[in-house]
């Protein structure tokens, strides 16, 4: 995982001391975090994003912008060279595991049993298996089991 920290958000940082409220500053409105999913998923040009989340033209446009200057995705050269592609920053490709984890509550919760939906295959086509947190010597962890302790550096 990549350690290089974010450049700070235009506002003010909702709570600056949690990792958590900082994250959601940087990527908490829906719209962002599935801009993430698609890059994650291949898509790379503004007219892939809109096909693919349905959003507007406006809106796409300010996600694009604001997660390009957090250095969650970054522009280059399409390989035609006639146009500017995105591309998941080593930052961004760390959100992996949190798209991972929100599609799988999703999975747990969000749908009727039986309901149809899609699910995350491995490249030999074997779902992925559900991540469960666990500590250094492989207990599994939980709201019970963990607490909040203040870092200064």
């Amino acid at each position: 995982m990549s350690t290089t920290a974010l450049p700070a958000p235009d506002a003010e940082w909702t709570d600056p001391d949690c990792p958590v409220a900082r994250t959601l500053d940087l990527v908490g409105d829906r719209w962002s975090l599935l801009v993430v999913r698609d890059a994650m998923d291949g898509a790379r040009s503004f007219t892939e994003f809109q096909r693919r989340t349905g959003i507007a033209r406006n809106i796409l446009t300010d996600r694009l912008r604001k997660l390009t200057a957090h250095g969650l995705l970054a522009q280059r050269a399409a390989p035609s060279g006639r146009r500017q592609e995105y591309v998941l920053t080593d930052a961004g490709r760390d959100l992996f595991p949190v798209i991972l984890t929100l599609r799988q509550w999703g999975e747990r919760h969000a749908f009727a049993p039986g309901e149809a939906h899609s699910t995350l295959v491995d490249q030999h086509g074997s779902p992925v298996p559900e991540i469960a947190p666990t500590s250094a010597d492989g207990t599994l962890l939980g709201t019970d089991t963990t607490h909040v302790r203040k870092v200064r550096r």
